[in-house]
């Protein structure tokens, strides 16, 4: 039977909008940036991002069917995008979805976004349970174990700032406009590690992050050179923060595939477009006697877009999860917590 999924994103700054068959096969992913409205300003502004999600859901929309060829008719239900993010711009997509699914009687599917970017990496290869995932993304860097299908128990978090938000704020220090990401890492390419800067919480018997630290040595070292007129090499800047970045992720997931031995590892969000993470973890995983598959989603599907949500919906939606007209936006929302703990 041929299922298709009407998927919505809209958590922050990309309204995204995909029909999804069966789970595994794109049919269309449309998605309206808004990086170069942001690009002024730093970063993201809620309000700015809700104003152009409203302007841009209903082109998104119209132009995600006609690519797929398909009607309303054809859709076996709607999913969406409700939570973590900001609540603005959530909004939007959840009360697009709600109007489509009670318009045309269609079961609505609510997604976890985080659930989202995990299951872009199921285009790569189906999921072999239990696996491993390591989220890194603007808001989020976590460690998230999946025993079963839609079941997340994260196993590390972080105490302060995502890696990405790190990213971005360095990024501001170097004169690179946001997003910061990938320049960063090309420039990171391109030089030393000569400032050695921490390497927080690596010595903690526990899985969980800090950048906070990384961030405030790195903003600290150029303030400083600053004030008594020393140029620094900002490929050198790049790679040392980067290697420390790299050191901390690759470190702790290594850690974690000691005490939660699974089948596959994913690395999914924004991040996961790293050159730098893709090679390192690769060539760290090849050293293990019996590595599990490392399944990254493609470049296109690492940053916001509606495919990953409907890849994670066919999922929910074979499980019985719905939502109803209640549905609300839920800006704080996150996986549970693991019970157990896991010393290293």
């Amino acid at each position: 039977m041929r299922e298709l999924i009407l998927a919505f994103e809209s958590s922050c700054d990309e309204t995204s909008v995909a029909v999804v068959e069966n789970g595994t096969k794109i049919l269309s992913n449309i998605i309206a940036t808004q990086i170069n409205s942001h690009k002024r300003f730093g970063g993201v502004v809620p309000e700015v991002a809700s104003r152009h999600h409203v302007q841009q859901i209903t082109r998104c929309t119209e132009e995600a069917m006609t690519e797929a060829g398909v009607t309303y008719a054809d859709l076996t239900a709607v999913a969406v995008t409700y939570g973590p993010g900001l609540v603005g711009a959530l909004l939007i997509g959840v009360t697009a979805a709600k109007t489509i699914a009670f318009a045309h009687h269609l079961p609505l599917i609510p997604v976890n976004h985080m659930a989202g970017h995990t299951y872009a990496a199921s285009y790569v290869a189906p999921f072999h349970f239990p696996l491993l995932a390591l989220l890194v993304s603007g808001g989020h860097t976590e460690l998230v174990y999946m025993a079963s299908a839609y079941d997340f128990q994260i196993i590390g978090d972080t105490r302060d700032d995502a890696v990405g938000e790190a990213y971005d704020k360095i990024g501001r220090v170097l004169g690179i406009p946001y997003p910061a990401g990938k320049p960063v890492d090309e420039l990171a390419h391109q030089g030393q590690d000569t400032f050695h800067f921490p390497r927080a919480m690596m010595e903690e018997h526990n899985l969980d992050f800090s950048f906070s630290g990384l961030k405030s040595a790195f903003i600290n070292t150029v303030h400083h050179a600053e004030q008594v007129g020393e140029t620094l090499n900002k490929a050198d800047l790049a790679t040392s923060f980067q290697d420390a970045v790299l050191d901390i992720l690759v470190g702790k997931t290594l850690r974690a595939l000691q005490t939660h031995p699974v089948h596959q590892l994913v690395i999914a969000g924004g991040v996961a477009a790293n050159q730098g993470l893709r090679t390192r973890m690769q060539a760290e995983l090849a050293k293990l006697a019996d590595p599990p598959q490392l399944l990254i989603p493609p470049l296109r599907l690492c940053g916001d877009n509606a495919a990953m949500i409907g890849a994670a919906a066919h999922v929910a939606y074979a499980q019985g999860i719905r939502g109803d007209l209640t549905l609300n936006a839920d800006p704080s929302l996150s996986f549970p917590l693991s019970k157990e703990t896991s010393p290293v």
